[in-house]
């Protein structure tokens, strides 16, 4: 079971990664934007009230549309959306549900897709597989 606290440590241990100063949610500089990583999902609890954040969800780009959709097949229990992220590739996390090894994997990730491609050069790439999974 992961926590907000797991999203914050594993955020800011990536190279120039900061936390926003008016909510939950985690950025990297680049092209003089700060570019989102992970922030707390806000949830509509009662319609045409303003929507909460709530701390069991994190909501955590992704490199595409086609890998959030990968994503949401993979395991429903851990991952969904909502119709306000619609065509935007960032998946909603239940953190309860995941562990600290997957969350440190999915904000890596994001980091990576995010960051200037020099400073994500510098981190490095996971290794890959072939195709034969190898």
């Amino acid at each position: 079971m992961a926590t907000q606290e797991d999203a914050r440590r594993i955020a800011l241990s990536l190279p120039q990664a900061s936390e926003a100063a008016d909510h939950f949610g985690f950025g990297v500089l680049s092209r003089g934007k700060l570019r989102g990583l992970a922030w707390a999902w806000n949830e509509r609890i009662e319609p045409k009230k303003p929507r909460v954040p709530n701390p069991e969800v994190l909501a955590v780009r992704v490199a595409s549309v086609a890998e959030k959709e990968e994503l949401l097949a993979a395991d429903p229990e851990k991952f969904f959306t909502e119709p306000h992220y619609n065509g935007f590739p960032a998946v909603l996390v239940r953190l309860p549900a995941i562990d600290g090894g997957e969350l440190a994997e999915l904000i890596t990730d994001a980091w990576r897709c995010q960051a200037p491609r020099a400073l994500a050069a510098e981190l490095g790439r996971p290794p890959q597989q072939d195709p034969a999974g190898r």
